[in-house]
C-alpha cells in the first residue's frame, strides 16, 4: 500500500511503495491511485529531514511529471501538512487583535487578509503585490506572506530589506511576537524561512533540480495565520492555475478570495489589459436549516452532520484597466527587472505621493490594491469616513462581477495621497525594531 512506509537505520523514512504508485509500477491497479493524503504525509516527512534526498527529489519530479501538483486536493492537502509543520502562532491572540483594531466596513468583518502570487511568471515586474499590501494596509489587517526571489531579480523580502534610510528586521516577527507586532500595526510581513524552518532541508535539492516543483506553488496555500485569513488574492502564472487555485483555496476552508492571472500570463492583476479571475463567492445554503441569523440565539445546532449555512462558489470573470477608471500601461513600463534596490526607491516615492497621478507603476499598484479592498468587503460601505482628505464620494458604480472596483481605486487612492500607507509601512518598521528585543 501506498500509506505504508518503511523506517531505515538512519532514521529516514522510505516512500518506495507510494514512489511506485505514482510511476505506475506498483500493481496492476489504476496509475495515480496515490490519494492526495498519502502525497500529503510523505511531503510533511520532508519537513522533519525524514527523507532522503534520492527519495525527496524522486516525489517531486513525479509530482510535476505526473501532474498531480496540478490537483486541487494534492495542493490543498500539501498546503495544509506545510502549516501544520510552520512555527504556530497564537490563534486566540489574532482573533483578539481583529476584535480590537479590525477596523469593519461594508461587508469586511476586520480579518487578516493577503495579496500575494506564486511567481515564476517570466516578467520580473516591480513588486506590486508587497507594494500593494503596505497600501492596503492603511484600511485592512494584513498578513504579507513572502520569501527572498527565486526566478524574479527583486522578491518580497529583498524589497523590504533594500528600504532606505531604516529597513524592517523582517527575520525578528517570529510567530512568537506576531500579535504584538499586530498590536501596533496593521502590517506584517511573515517572512518564509522563519515561518517554515523545516524548508532548509530540501533548498538545496529544490536548486539542484532547476525546474519548479510543487512548493513553488504552495506559498500562497502556506500562510501560517491561514486560519485567521478573511480574504485574499492569490496571482497565479498561468491560467489554467486559475480554477485549480480557487478550487484548492475552498478545499483549505477559504470563503473570500480572488485567484488572478494576467492574459500576458502574469501572476497580478494586469495593467496592460485583460486578466482573468476566479472568484470564491459565499452564499446562504438553501438546504440548511438552522437560524440564518449570527446574532439569532438559536443559530448554533446540534446536528454536526446537518447542511452548512453557507456554501462557496466560485464564478469566472475578466478585468480591465477600465473596469477601475485607469488606463492601460505596456508591461515593459512596470517590468524593467530592476534591482531590489531601485524597486525600493519606487517604493518610497510612491509612498510618499511624489510619482505622477497617471505614473505606470503607481496605476499597476493602485489596481491590485483597489481588488484586495473590494474583495475583503470594504467597497461595499455606502459610507466613506477614512480619514482627513477623504471626501466622503463613494462611487457606486458596479463593473464586472457587480461589485465597485472604482470605489476601490477612490480608497486606494487616498491611502496614498494621504500618506497613510506610508505612516502603516513606518508603525510596521517600528514594530520589527522592537520585536528584536522579545
Amino acid at each position: 500500500m501506498a500509506s505504508q512506509t518503511i523506517q531505515n537505520q538512519n532514521q529516514n523514512v522510505s516512500i518506495a511503495p507510494l514512489l511506485n504508485e505514482l510511476i505506475g509500477q506498483n500493481s496492476s491497479r489504476a496509475e495515480n491511485i496515490a490519494t492526495a493524503d498519502e502525497i500529503a504525509a510523505a511531503l510533511s516527512l520532508i519537513f522533519q529531514n525524514q527523507l532522503s534526498p534520492i527519495q525527496c527529489s524522486s516525489l517531486l519530479t513525479l509530482l510535476r511529471t505526473k501532474e498531480r501538483d496540478r490537483e486541487p486536493l494534492v495542493l490543498a492537502r500539501c498546503g495544509q501538512r506545510m502549516r501544520e509543520a510552520a512555527a504556530q502562532v497564537d490563534r486566540n491572540a489574532l482573533r483578539e487583535i481583529v476584535r480590537v483594531r479590525g477596523r469593519k466596513e461594508g461587508t469586511y468583518r476586520g480579518g487578516f487578509c493577503d495579496l500575494v502570487g506564486t511567481g515564476g511568471d517570466g516578467w520580473s515586474t516591480f513588486n506590486v503585490s508587497t507594494t500593494a499590501s503596505i497600501v492596503a494596509s492603511s484600511l485592512i489587517i494584513l498578513s504579507k506572506h513572502g520569501n527572498r526571489a527565486s526566478s524574479s531579480t527583486s522578491g518580497s523580502a529583498d524589497l523590504l530589506q533594500a528600504i532606505r534610510p531604516k529597513a524592517p528586521v523582517i527575520e525578528a516577527v517570529t510567530a512568537k511576537v506576531l500579535p504584538s507586532v499586530y498590536e501596533k500595526s496593521n502590517y506584517a510581513f511573515l517572512f518564509a524561512p522563519t515561518f517554515h524552518p523545516g524548508m532548509k532541508h530540501v533548498a538545496p535539492i529544490r536548486k539542484e533540480l532547476g525546474f519548479r516543483t510543487i512548493f513553488n506553488l504552495l506559498g500562497p496555500l502556506a500562510n501560517p495565520v491561514e486560519g485567521n485569513i478573511e480574504a485574499r488574492i492569490v496571482g497565479v502564472p498561468q491560467q489554467e492555475l486559475g480554477p485549480i487555485f480557487a478550487e484548492a483555496l475552498r478545499l483549505n476552508g477559504a470563503r473570500k478570495g480572488m485567484v488572478v492571472c494576467g492574459e500576458e500570463q502574469l501572476d497580478e492583476i494586469s495593467c496592460a489589459g485583460r486578466t482573468h479571475c476566479w472568484r470564491l463567492v459565499e452564499r446562504p445554503n438553501p438546504s440548511f436549516r438552522g437560524p440564518r441569523d449570527e446574532e439569532d440565539e438559536e443559530f448554533t445546532t446540534s446536528d454536526e452532520e446537518g447542511e452548512p449555512r453557507t456554501l462557496v462558489d466560485i464564478e469566472k470573470l475578466t478585468l480591465e484597466p477600465s473596469d477601475f477608471g485607469l488606463q492601460r500601461h505596456s508591461l515593459s513600463e512596470v517590468s524593467p527587472g530592476k534591482l531590489p534596490q531601485e524597486n525600493a526607491a519606487t517604493l518610497m516615492t510612491l509612498l510618499r505621493n511624489e510619482l505622477p497621478r497617471d505614473d505606470p507603476v503607481l496605476d499597476f499598484v493602485l489596481l491590485n490594491t483597489a481588488a484586495l479592498f473590494v474583495i475583503a468587503g470594504v467597497c461595499n460601505s455606502d459610507t466613506s469616513d477614512m480619514g482627513h482628505g477623504d471626501d466622503g464620494k463613494v462611487i457606486r458604480e458596479t463593473g464586472p462581477g457587480g461589485l465597485r472596483w472604482k470605489e476601490g481605486v477612490r480608497r486606494a487612492r487616498w491611502a496614498v495621497e494621504s500618506r497613510q500607507a506610508l505612516a502603516s509601512l513606518e508603525k510596521y518598521i517600528e514594530a520589527s525594531y522592537q520585536a528584536i528585543s522579545r
